[in-house]
């Protein structure tokens, strides 16, 4: 890097940190001290909460901020216009998936049940030109399938491999941005290499489904609906892109208070929607019956891969999991305990005041778990800030998420591996659940260099 770029992100750095510091004081957000000793040294003045660094913009490249701007309404308006426009060899054929976790917003938005409210948005999103409508439930059937083989591979290989255990959970985007450019090298080998259920979903539509319908992937326009605004960031990824066909497996994330939004302007009430059934991707026909894996609120990777392992590795049937609360409500662990002997340890952590806690003991050694579920979001990903943030104040609505919870534990739940769909897929698509293929599209890699300088030092994360 030249010594102009290095010095221009220098400036860049201090002063995004001197912005950040001065809104939050202006703001009464920082109820941290003064000061704090880091690695020796007292440092002076208000800590940056990573929340907000994350969120900012400062520390991304041009590149990436222009990505990043275009995954927005108005270019998903765009190309439903030029469809509209163009001649119809042109066409984009639009797809949007939606995330199981975006439906309960819908649902109380519209003051419906869960099934009635995606048939609606259904209906909504094809009157305005989208083709087909999927939920992501099948996507994220594979990515807890994966990381449940995965965990077991590590596993079994722990006394040999120092970065087998613990693993991490790697569906967040926002985890991993900052296990990637913080953290490096200390956490990256320790991050599951299963893609997250939208990345998935993307290889989904543009391998599978684009096959299906005898089209090139560059012809489909992919949007992902999803609770949570780091989901872009996840979309812009470069080994999410594919260079010779020039597109991605996913165009644009919008979250779903974005839909929302977008029915308002368009003057679209609830209650001149038709019920149209969200489509299959194999083009079945009826609708699709709505489903949820276990977990509080998230894709239940924890619960899932707990099961699992007890039954296939200890033979013990585990029907009910039990969370013993820690710190707080996003710091909860579960046991597997046998004859007097602890199994399995697993924990559950979500925000980055908890992340805090879970790298700090990991780096003095002191940490028990094999495998912690991760999330930025406190609350996980119900609580994700595009759909859960209050419009005052920018706090997330603490009732709309309780209502949403109660709405999502409503959803019948099935077991991935128990899910004729997905099996068929293994087969149809990937050629075996063991095949190159699918290691190919199925799984992912991390950067593991250490971005350690990019964090200030007076950082709370």
């Amino acid at each position: 890097m030249s010594g102009v770029k290095i010095a221009q992100r220098k400036e860049k750095c201090e002063n995004c940190t001197k912005q950040c510091n001065k809104k939050q004081g202006e703001d009464g957000a920082n109820s941290g001290p003064e000061s704090e000793e880091v690695n020796g040294q007292l440092i002076e003045g208000p800590r940056l909460l990573l929340s907000s660094c994350l969120s900012c913009d400062g520390c991304l490249s041009d590149e990436e901020t222009l990505k990043i701007s275009q995954q927005n309404l108005e270019e998903v308006e765009r190309v439903l216009a030029l469809n509209k426009k163009c001649d119809a060899s042109k066409h984009k054929v639009v797809v949007a998936s939606v995330c199981p976790q975006s439906l309960p917003f819908f649902a109380v938005q519209f003051g419906l049940d869960i099934n009635e409210a995606a048939h609606k948005l259904c209906s909504f999103l094809k009157s305005i030109g989208v083709k087909f409508v999927f939920d992501t439930t099948v996507a994220a059937g594979f990515s807890i399938l994966e990381t449940q083989k995965e965990f077991i591979q590590r596993y079994r290989r722990r006394h040999h491999d120092s970065q087998a255990l613990p693993m991490f959970t790697s569906s967040c985007p926002g985890w991993i941005r900052y296990a990637e450019r913080v953290l490096g090298s200390v956490v990256t080998p320790h991050l599951c290499t299963a893609r997250s259920p939208q990345q998935i979903m993307g290889c989904l539509v543009k391998d599978y489904f684009s096959e299906q319908q005898k089209l090139s992937p560059e012809r489909i326009y992919h949007v992902v609906v999803a609770p949570c605004f780091d989901k872009k960031l996840e979309a812009v990824r470069e080994e999410f892109y594919n260079s010779l066909l020039e597109t991605r497996d996913v165009d644009c994330v919008l979250t779903s208070k974005e839909i929302y939004r977008l029915m308002q302007k368009r003057k679209i009430s609830v209650e001149e929607l038709g019920s149209v059934p969200l489509d299959h991707l194999q083009g079945e026909g009826g609708g699709v019956a709505l489903m949820r894996h276990d977990g509080r609120g998230s894709e239940g990777f924890l619960e899932h891969v707990f099961k699992h392992m007890a039954k296939e590795v200890f033979a013990v049937d585990v029907q009910e999991i039990t969370y013993k609360t820690l710190r707080n409500r996003d710091f909860q662990e579960v046991t597997l305990e046998k004859d007097g002997e602890t199994l399995l340890q697993f924990a559950a952590i979500y925000g980055f005041r908890n992340i805090q806690t879970l790298v700090h003991r990991m780096k003095k050694g002191r940490l028990p778990y094999q495998l912690v579920e991760v999330l930025s979001c406190p609350g996980g990903c119900l609580s994700g800030r595009g759909q859960a943030e209050s419009e005052a104040g920018g706090r997330v609505d603490k009732g709309l998420v309780q209502q949403m919870e109660e709405v999502y534990v409503s959803l019948p739940v099935r077991l991935p591996e128990l899910n004729p769909v997905l099996n068929k897929l293994y087969q149809d698509w990937l050629h075996g659940p063991d095949s190159d293929q699918a290691s190919k599209l199925l799984h992912t890699e991390f950067k593991g260099q250490s971005q350690s300088n990019t964090q200030p030092p007076h950082m709370e994360w």
